[in-house]
């Protein structure tokens, strides 16, 4: 049996502000290229494809909230900050959690809890 192949790759650790500054950043870039494009179906000049105006993806919004609900339980209960990541990533669904799973994984739980 061939060996296992174990990964060398160590994503970055991401501070609350770091995650913070991501998602601002990313909902911006959002709002700037919706409202851009909501200018351009405005103006019949400037666009000559069917109005059409994009919408802030669902994905990024929810992520958003996620993350606000998330500061708000750390919040209101007092969370230790070496409970924070276990908390959150406990709620984690979906792509998210996947993420996770391949981000935990290699370097094991216990460390991957440990990020700050």
């Amino acid at each position: 049996m061939p060996p296992k192949r174990t990964s060398t790759y160590a994503a970055p650790a991401m501070t609350q502000a770091a995650i913070r500054q991501l998602v601002a950043d990313s909902v911006a870039a959002a709002l700037e290229a919706q409202a851009a494009d909501m200018a351009s179906t405005d103006n019949p000049n400037r666009n000559t494809r069917p109005r059409e105006t994009l919408v802030v993806r669902k994905e990024l919004l929810v992520s958003f909230h996620w993350f606000e609900r998330t500061e708000t339980v750390f919040s209101r209960s007092n969370c230790t900050e070496d409970c924070k990541v276990k908390f959150a990533t406990g709620t984690l669904t979906e792509d998210a959690l996947s993420w996770w799973n391949s981000y935990a994984k290699p370097i094991g739980i216990e460390k991957a809890d440990k990020i700050a």
